[in-house]
């Protein structure tokens, strides 16, 4: 029906200027009431102690939707909502997944009959709230058709909802919305007005084509209008003239007026504060929270624990306890207060002070004027600076800033001598005010601390891996998340192997926190472990996964192991869940993913990991990093993977110019906030003429032959200043494997490299030990000699028995 006449857009015109009080009840998960606002006490007779947690069902007594019936029902637009599948009855038991909305009658014995129009909003989310009910008088909305000579016009009114984008003042309505609301938190606030801003704001639609939106009426004055007639009633008292009606009104409600102005302001406030866990912004936020509404300068103290992000302070502050100045938030003129309190000074406050006094009753101080003397006591403490100027006449308020009982820290509030002096009202909103600032402070601390003992958790798991191994180089890169609680379980390692090859390791283990920490330490501790027995990739892996069933089931970790060869050329890989590395070919610089088997992730059990053999040559790099490199939210993990494959073949000077390529081209893209862990190498290989390998039969004679070729080839390398030492140690060491060899012959080997590297390997698997030798002991002075003559020496298990080796420094050229 569309509106034609003069009359029906007058009453239009009156409804879109208007307000309708409105009912407001929620309903909890169990159907029970959890808020009844005054609109509601009034529309359906029940008070608030009557409705607070008891069955919606039994306090909303709706019959249903009105019939449509031309003879007994004038409502001609409502059959189209009939349509939305739900009445309010059904709404309430629990079974409403959309918005719904009608016209009811309520069925309330001993009263004319009222019907009513209502609006059901399903929510979701972690709070209780499940349905959020709004009713509207529909007899109120008749009687003002008819104050304004329309007395058919509010007949054909019927509920509606409209996104709030339908309307030119769609962000003032979606600002007044939470006003329907009941008193909760700011994240509960925001989250019913999200889901009731995109289910659509109830509207009443006079037509099809006339919609207007529903404005709350609480039938109590806006906060102007409030804060107008106090003034004037003050005026009035001032001047000693009689008050009108309404302004007596005011004066006598003077009181509670400011007990709701100061509960609105802590509200305010609390919804500043807050936003973040980082301690620093935590206090900048609270300072400017209060300045200048509430004071004209804010000083925040925290005592040094508490700043220097260490455990829970303990026991009663005294004279010896530092304070830091952590903010000075001010309205004077800029640089003031800069150089008399500057930030970051600490300092001890005498007893005499109301500062000592705050700290040790937890309680607020008040000092309504500071006067000369008590100006010059609190000045004497701050050397070569006078303070007075700044703070004598002035108003001062000492709150403490205190959490579960123990005082962190205070604030100092100072109010211009202009301005009102602080009262016991304000005493009592800077206490509840220091109360919530507290706990967000202690919140803050307690988040600093938490990661700052993960993060040197993490930091001392995480290897300082040597920058060359032989026959490659190493360069590393970790970035901590952008997450709260990003510290994560990424890690990056390289263990020696026997035979001059290198284990490189990248793995990740899900979640973040010091319990994924934690993971990743006793992971990388095993790998190292494995590595050292010289395990097969795929059957390290294999045993790795095996322990992480042992420890439990909570994490899942992805791994990336691979052996590399420099002397065969080659990369022996196993992959168990983790994103493939990049393989850039020194040859014409393009890179690849090598295609390996992905396998599944540490900790599912049961599943098989393959190896596969990647052939290399020398000067070709590869590229190891963790998902958090290359996955960003809302994009393909591809695009993350082609980048890094682009970036990783880009030339540079150097391996650590190579990383910060990488780096920069994915760290830009935006959205990550994940850790990552990244790990690059250059297999630069082992030439053929700088290795030389000899077997040794099972025969003490050998001994002698093993002296005489290793001075041999390192005659034949130029290497003669290190032959007297070699051919000592190469004595120990063959003397000890043909005395313990079962009945393969021994292998020697040199490798000429960064450094000289000797290996002797024999079929016997239990590993040598350091023993002290006394004056008469015939043995147990072989690895005695190594490990004082040699750079590096040690031991390690193979597939066949054992090797010990040793390295010797080349000399200068």
């Amino acid at each position: 029906m569309n509106r034609g006449t003069e009359t029906d857009g007058a009453v239009a015109e009156q409804a879109a200027s208007g307000r309708i009080p409105l009912a407001v009840v929620v309903v909890d998960r169990e159907g029970l009431v959890s808020h009844w606002s005054s609109g509601a006490r009034r529309l359906f007779g029940a008070a608030k102690e009557e409705a607070i947690g008891y069955p919606a069902v039994d306090l909303l007594p709706v019959s249903g939707a009105l019939p449509e019936d031309d003879d007994v029902s004038p409502y001609g637009a409502y059959a189209a909502y009939d349509g939305l599948g739900h009445d309010l009855e059904s709404s309430l038991d629990g079974r409403l997944y959309y918005p719904a909305a009608g016209r009811a009658r309520l069925t309330v014995p001993d009263r004319d009959r009222v019907d009513v129009l209502w609006w059901a909003y399903p929510l979701v989310g972690p709070g209780p709230e499940r349905l959020l009910v709004l009713g509207a008088d529909v007899g109120r909305l008749q009687q003002d058709a008819q104050d304004h000579d329309d007395p058919t016009g509010y007949e054909r009114v019927a509920p509606g909802f409209a996104l709030h984008t339908d309307f030119p003042g769609a962000e003032e309505l979606a600002r007044g919305l939470p006003e329907i609301l009941p008193s909760m938190s700011v994240d509960e606030s925001a989250r019913i007005v999200g889901q009731i801003l995109e289910l659509g704001y109830p509207v009443l639609e006079f037509s099809q084509n006339d919609r207007v939106p529903v404005t709350p009426d609480w039938g109590v004055p806006r906060r102007v209008e409030r804060r107008a007639r106090r003034e004037r009633a003050a005026r009035a008292a001032a001047e000693g003239l009689p008050l009108a009606q309404d302004d007596a009104d005011t004066a006598e409600d003077l009181e509670y007026a400011a007990v709701r102005e100061r509960l609105e302001f802590l509200n305010e406030v609390s919804g500043r504060i807050g936003t973040s866990l980082d301690l620093s912004r935590t206090i900048i936020e609270v300072s400017r929270a209060v300045v200048p509404r509430f004071t004209d300068v804010a000083g925040t103290y925290l005592r040094e624990q508490v700043v220097a992000g260490e455990g829970f302070p303990e026991g009663v502050p005294d004279t010896t306890t530092m304070w830091h100045r952590v903010a000075v938030e001010h309205t004077d003129e800029p640089g003031r207060w800069d150089d008399v309190v500057p930030v970051g000074e600490a300092m001890p406050f005498p007893a005499h002070t109301p500062f000592f006094q705050c700290m040790t009753t937890g309680d607020p101080v008040l000092v309504p004027r500071i006067s000369e003397e008590m100006g010059h006591a609190i000045a004497s403490q701050f050397e070569k600076r006078d303070i007075r100027p700044l703070i004598t006449g002035r108003s001062m308020l000492v709150v403490p800033l205190k959490a579960r009982d123990v005082v962190l820290g205070f604030m100092i509030l100072l109010r211009h001598p202009e301005r009102p002096v602080f009262n016991d009202m304000d005493r009592v909103t800077g206490a509840e005010l220091a109360a919530r600032a507290g706990l967000v402070l202690d919140n803050a601390r307690m988040y600093t601390y938490q990661e700052s003992v993960a993060e040197t958790l993490q930091d001392s798991m995480l290897p300082h891996i040597p920058p060359r191994m032989a026959g490659c180089d190493i360069n590393t890169r970790y970035l901590p998340g952008t997450l709260l609680g990003r510290v994560g379980g990424d890690w990056f390692d390289s263990v020696k192997l026997p035979g001059a090859r290198t284990a490189l390791v990248v793995g990740d283990v899900m979640g973040h926190g010091l319990n994924s920490a934690a993971m990743m330490g006793q992971l990388r501790t095993a790998v190292q472990t494995m590595a050292a027995l010289d395990l097969p990739p795929a059957r390290l892996l294999r045993n790795l996964d095996d322990l992480a069933q042992r420890l439990g089931d909570t994490y899942l970790a992805t791994c990336l192991y691979a052996v590399y060869d420099p002397i065969a050329g080659e990369l022996h890989i196993a992959n168990a869940g983790h994103i493939p590395p990049v393989l850039v070919r020194a040859d014409g610089g393009h890179s690849e993913l090598l295609d390996l088997p992905t396998g599944a992730p540490i900790g599912v059990g049961g599943v098989p990991f393959e190896a596969v053999r990647v052939r290399v040559e020398p000067g070709d790099r590869i590229v190891m990093c963790t998902d958090g490199l290359v996955e960003v939210r809302g994009e393909d993990i591809g695009v993350g993977l082609a980048t890094l494959c682009e970036s990783a073949a880009h030339p540079a000077a150097s391996m650590d110019d190579a990383c910060d390529t990488i780096i920069r081209s994915l760290n830009t893209r935006g959205g990550r906030k994940d850790d990552v862990a990244l790990l690059m190498a250059r297999l630069n290989g082992i030439a053929p003429q700088d290795v030389a390998e000899w077997r040794l039969a099972l025969d003490p004679v050998e001994v002698g032959r093993a002296r005489a070729v290793v001075r041999e080839q390192l005659h034949d390398w130029g290497l003669d200043r290190l032959a007297d030492s070699a051919e000592l140690m190469v004595s120990e060491l063959v003397t000890n494997a043909l005395g313990h060899s079962r009945s393969r012959p021994v292998e020697l080997r040199l490798v000429r490299g960064d450094t000289l590297l000797c290996e002797v390997d024999d079929d016997d698997h239990d590993l040598p030990t350091l023993l002290n030798a006394g004056p008469a002991d015939e043995s147990g002075r072989g690895l005695r000699v190594v490990s004082v003559l040699a750079r590096e020496w040690g031991t390690s298990r193979t597939s066949t028995g054992k090797a010990v080796w040793f390295e010797l420094t080349l000399p200068r050229r």
